[in-house]
């Protein structure tokens, strides 16, 4: 049995997790090569014109592993904390995909507000492959550390570049935003040309900056919007310019991103990239950007 993992949206935020897990009991996985125009152009077939630019991307990634792969994993998260939401994409994932290809799918499912949190998803999911709940009980568990051991070396790892003499760029994002090479890779390689250091806005102290968000919008239920703000926050006085990335022409990050471009005390800047976006047309932007932002520091 080979279960394959589209490179695209979640697959961002928790592929540490299901690799370990999956390969703790012992099923093979099979991933989709980086985002290109191929991948990009297999998405758009899927996807109606209304569709963000991720969503297209990922659909285009599942388009890629059909023929290859027995099972295509397609998590559902709903809800991550009581009361908040995340985007609809992610809660209508696996309809999305179940309803325009026909595949079989691997499928868990998160919803705090309905009790069912992520440990009782991947129990689920364990059960569903015909593994026992002990088998994935330890698969979990063992995953979970993983995941915690690498997550505080990213930290400490990206902590010592904020000691760095360079100019330092936050570039702030959901992580299939920032870390897909369509997308945050065009601005990364732009920055890397211009000599400058580059801080993730999805590595930062989770502890430190809970619930800072509240004193840009109170009311915002956006799970990962709350996790981007907190960042912004946390980071704030260690950086030099915050450049935040979103994918065309996504609802959630359109209302925060404007809060924050509001609030925010530091050079600052959206770049909204689309499926025409090209290296060429976003390097004028942040060049003139860090431009400002060195005359800002020369003059004091």
């Amino acid at each position: 049995m080979a279960v394959g993992i589209p490179k695209a949206l979640l697959y961002h935020n928790y592929h540490v997790l299901w690799e370990h897990f999956f390969n703790e009991l012992g099923v093979d996985l099979a991933y989709s090569k980086s985002t290109d125009k191929e991948i990009l152009e297999r998405g758009k077939k899927h996807s109606i014109d209304e569709a963000c630019l991720s969503l297209k991307i990922y659909l285009g990634h599942v388009d890629y592993l059909m023929d290859k792969v027995d099972y295509i994993l397609v998590p559902r998260i709903v809800s991550l904390k009581k009361y908040d939401k995340l985007c609809t994409n992610f809660y209508a994932l696996y309809d999305i995909v179940n309803n325009l290809f026909n595949t079989k799918i691997i499928n868990y499912n998160i919803d705090i507000d309905n009790h069912i949190n992520e440990k009782k998803a991947f129990i689920r999911m364990g059960k569903d492959l015909g593994f026992t709940r002990a088998s994935s009980v330890h698969a979990y568990m063992k995953a979970k550390r993983i995941v915690k051991r690498n997550a505080k070396h990213r930290f400490i790892k990206q902590s010592h570049l904020l000691e760095s003499p360079k100019l330092k760029i936050l570039l702030a994002g959901h992580p299939y935003n920032l870390r897909d090479k369509f997308i945050g890779g065009m601005v990364a390689n732009i920055l890397k040309k211009l000599d400058v250091e580059i801080i993730y806005s999805d590595i930062y102290d989770e502890r430190e900056s809970r619930d800072k968000y509240k004193s840009i919008s109170p009311r915002l239920y956006w799970t990962y919007n709350q996790d981007i703000i907190n960042s912004i926050l946390y980071y704030q006085q260690k950086v030099d310019g915050i450049i935040m990335i979103t994918s065309f022409p996504c609802g959630p990050d359109s209302l925060a991103n404007e809060m924050c471009l509001r609030k925010i005390d530091k050079p600052i800047i959206n770049l909204i990239i689309d499926e025409l976006s090209s290296e060429v047309g976003l390097e004028t932007r942040i060049e003139s950007f860090i431009d400002i932002i060195k005359a800002r520091l020369k003059n004091g």
